[in-house]
């Protein structure tokens, strides 16, 4: 069975549609710092409003521990919504209560509406299948069809990702169909050369990614906090940078079957070394393999890729006709350790090919850096549920749709 999309939900006009968006967008004083969340759920949301549907939107935001949360509320999303519409958003300050089913009653053929964060509700994220049911059977009596597009929650066993599609006529969304167009090709069917750029802090959130596209692929370029427990697994002391020593053994396994593969792992040659984790610490360009033999000593650490490794790694990406990259190459967020980042981003605009930002951090990062998301093949708002898509491990919110792995 085929994954099912919009088109098997046949005629839509006047029909009651419950969308399951992803719009856990980051708020800082209750204001949107990145809406590209938001704009990836209008294509969909439009088709279908175009369509004549009814169309109601749910979304979480946050983790708000299953009751209202003023600093979780979805009111900036459905205003965010509306400007970029160009039209009024209903919004219903609850999930499944008074105002949601006023709301829900309310809307008109080709209109969208937007109920309150989905995590206001304990059922939502329960760990007991009943309470998710129960909270799901709400949800739909709202509808006549639901239509999932939330990639960022497919890995999840949540009642508005896996209960609710059991309980009406539904279909993955425009969304959804994208990410898995080019996550297929990411694991199936790359062209060659193809480069995967991992970065971000911890080693242990990508071994499963690692350990899956080893075989896969020609070339995987690391950076990030994970870095320094690559350089550790070659015998280099890092100072104080980010290390996870229980994985040292682990890395060295991988080192030593991507040479046995044929894989090309590429390592840092220079790094930014600061005297303390501070926009305005002392830092300085140094040896990937004597990070210590700074005035810092063993104080040291790591908070970026140098230079050298930065034009390396553009070399690379700009050779390959697929690039993946996950995860930024230093704490970007501090102007003197977001270079490496940066050149990293500035050379996925340059591949001729398939360029894929591989969600999270890294869009926040491109985007924190002025990129426009036009200049990059994709940006996937998946995050987390891309990578286990990318560990080939089975994702319930799919599944669910028809879709198999």
């Amino acid at each position: 069975m085929s994954l099912r999309t919009i088109e098997s939900l046949g005629t839509l006009a006047g029909t009651r549609v419950v969308v399951r968006c992803d719009l856990n967008v980051p708020l800082q004083d209750g204001v949107i710092t990145d809406d590209g969340r938001v704009r990836a759920s209008l294509p969909t949301l439009k088709a279908l409003a175009n369509a004549g549907a009814r169309v109601l939107v749910i979304s979480h935001l946050g983790r708000p521990d299953g009751a209202p949360d003023d600093r979780y509320s979805l009111t900036p999303v459905a205003q965010r919504l509306s400007e970029l519409l160009g039209s009024a958003v209903p919004f219903a300050s609850d999930t499944v209560g008074p105002d949601a089913q006023k709301v829900a009653a309310a809307v008109q053929d080709g209109q969208i509406a937007v109920l309150e964060n989905l995590r206001f509700n304990p059922g939502e994220t329960s760990k007991d299948e009943a309470e998710r049911t129960a909270f799901a059977e709400k949800l739909a009596a709202f509808g006549d069809a639901f239509v999932s597009d939330g990639f960022g929650v497919v890995h999840r066993k949540q009642a508005s990702v896996y209960e609710l599609p059991k309980l009406l006529p539904s279909a993955a969304g425009l969304l959804i169909t994208t990410e898995l167009e080019v996550l297929d090709k990411l694991t199936e069917s790359p062209e060659r050369p193809y480069t995967v750029v991992l970065g971000g802090s911890k080693v242990s959130d990508k071994l499963g990614v690692i350990g899956h596209l080893l075989p896969r692929v020609d070339t995987l370029l690391i950076g990030g906090g994970m870095l320094f427990t690559f350089l550790a697994a070659q015998g280099h002391k890092v100072g104080s940078s980010l290390l996870e020593e229980d994985q040292i053994e682990t890395v060295k396994g991988y080192l030593a079957e991507a040479e046995k593969l044929g894989v090309d792992i590429v390592l840092p040659t220079d790094v930014v070394v600061a005297a303390s984790f501070s926009a305005d610490a002392d830092h300085v360009v140094q040896a990937a393999d004597a990070i210590e033999d700074t005035a810092f000593g063993a104080s040291g650490l790591g908070l970026d890729i140098g230079p050298e490794t930065s034009a390396r790694f553009a070399d690379v990406i700009r050779s390959s006709k697929t690039v993946f990259w996950n995860g930024p190459m230093g704490v970007f967020e501090l102007a003197p350790f977001a270079a490496g980042t940066k050149a990293i981003a500035q050379a996925l605009t340059d591949v001729d090919g398939l360029s894929v930002v591989g969600g999270g951090d890294s869009a926040a990062a491109v985007r924190a850096l002025g990129f426009d998301d036009d200049q990059f093949g994709h940006i996937s708002t998946g995050g987390g549920a891309s990578l286990e898509f990318l560990e080939g491990k089975r994702l319930p919110g799919l599944e669910i749709l028809g879709w198999e792995q």
